[in-house]
């Protein structure tokens, strides 16, 4: 515990979110305390090299893994490393980036948990796990809006991915401490509407805040009358054989109700905690700014795991420097 860097890692499919859930915790926590690094930059090959040598970027071959386990060893000691850079306008690389490590760093990315050293370097794990149908949709609309890309080679591409994801991607859902999913209330929905439900899997291998008080206090979807559906639903269940608590937050939460929720969460968060939570569940849909609350919420608690373990942090190295009363009488 005698270090300062505290690591969040966010993995998932390619256009699964991982971006936007960052973005916001940075923003939150602000810039000046978080540094965050996209996976990508680590590619072995530009596009064009992997076009050639019909690989994925998916591919553990298409990555220098060794020089990630390093660079999050690294990280995690608060030594700064020399970074890659990868440019997806342009498909190849730009020069490298020197980073010296801020109290917090996000690691997002394709890979990110795939061998046992990266995923020893983190202190809180998350899998984004929306459905596939969401996903493509989330992928088309970023890849020709931002990278470039005709829908057709992307839907080439996807096409080409399918049995990649599946040995590589996936299994990474297994070594997470929160596996994520959003997902609209029903098939006609807007993938980029605000009112995405969130399921979130809280699994035990991290001390999860006690919810009791957030659901008594959950309310109701605007939608629903009181009875029938409150605006987070608790259970407790199974996930891959382990026990789990299984968190659904309704995207029909009015702002009110969901602002309240978010107030009495963060009377969880250690006394010195320093966070925006303006900046939370805000996301770009084309050029306007959109808020999603169960995205707010869920990065709420996302934020809380760094926050909490930077408490714990600081109250061991008082402890280290402060020798107990016996020790010094």
């Amino acid at each position: 515990m005698n270090r300062k860097t505290i690591m969040l890692g966010v993995a998932g499919d390619s256009a699964a979110g991982k971006t936007t859930i960052s973005k916001g915790i940075v923003e939150a926590l602000g810039a000046d305390r978080v540094t965050a690094i996209c996976c990508d930059h680590y590619h072995k090959y530009n596009r064009e090299q992997r076009r050639q040598l019909h690989l994925s970027a998916l591919e553990p071959d298409c990555n220098y893994i060794e020089i990630m386990e390093q660079h999050f060893r690294l990280l995690r000691e608060g030594q700064p490393i020399l970074k890659p850079v990868y440019n997806h306008n342009t498909g190849d690389f730009d020069k490298p980036d020197y980073i010296e490590p801020t109290q917090f760093i996000i690691i997002e990315g394709l890979l990110p948990f795939h061998t046992r050293l990266m995923r020893l370097c983190f202190d809180a794990k998350v899998y984004l796990d929306p459905p596939e149908a969401l996903r493509r949709e989330w992928k088309i609309k970023r890849d020709t809006t931002k990278r470039g890309y005709t829908i057709e080679q992307v839907l080439r591409s996807m096409a080409g991915r399918e049995d990649i994801a599946p040995r590589y991607i996936y299994p990474q859902r297994s070594y997470a401490d929160m596996i994520v999913r959003f997902y609209p209330p029903d098939a006609g929905t807007d993938p980029g509407d605000s009112h995405l439900n969130a399921r979130l899997v809280l699994l035990p291998t991290l001390p999860h805040p006690d919810l009791t008080d957030v659901l008594e206090h959950g309310g109701n979807s605007d939608a629903v009358p009181a009875p029938d559906r409150p605006a987070m639903r608790l259970e407790l269940g199974r996930y891959e054989g382990r026990p789990a608590d299984f968190l659904e937050i309704d995207g029909s939460v009015c702002p009110e109700r969901a602002e309240e929720l978010m107030s009495v969460i963060r009377g969880h968060l250690p006394p010195n905690a320093n966070l925006d939570e303006s900046r939370l569940g805000r996301y770009q849909f084309g050029l306007e700014e959109r808020r999603s609350y169960p995205l707010a919420l869920t990065q709420l608690l996302i934020a809380y795991q760094l926050m909490l373990t930077a408490d714990q942090i600081e109250r061991a190295t008082d402890r280290a420097i402060k020798p107990p009363l016996e020790a010094v009488n």
